[in-house]
């Protein structure tokens, strides 16, 4: 169902796996011994993502509701 020009299937998805793609990049480097610099950046990324997606899914949900 096509909300405001979205797949909402495939919005929501992909919005919460760039979050975990990102998570688990962060967890990687620093089990390596990476990059402190690194993994700090990319644990900020992580968490705008996971900002995103929440404001995916919550617009997915009000406009279900519609």
């Amino acid at each position: 169902m096509p909300i405001a020009g979205f797949s909402t299937p495939v919005l929501v998805p992909t919005a919460v796996g760039a979050g975990a793609v990102v998570l688990l990049l962060g967890l990687v480097n620093m089990m390596r011994g990476g990059s402190p610099n690194r993994s700090q950046k990319l644990m900020r990324l992580r968490v705008l993502l996971q900002f995103v997606a929440i404001v995916v899914i919550m617009i997915t949900i009000w406009a279900m509701g519609k």
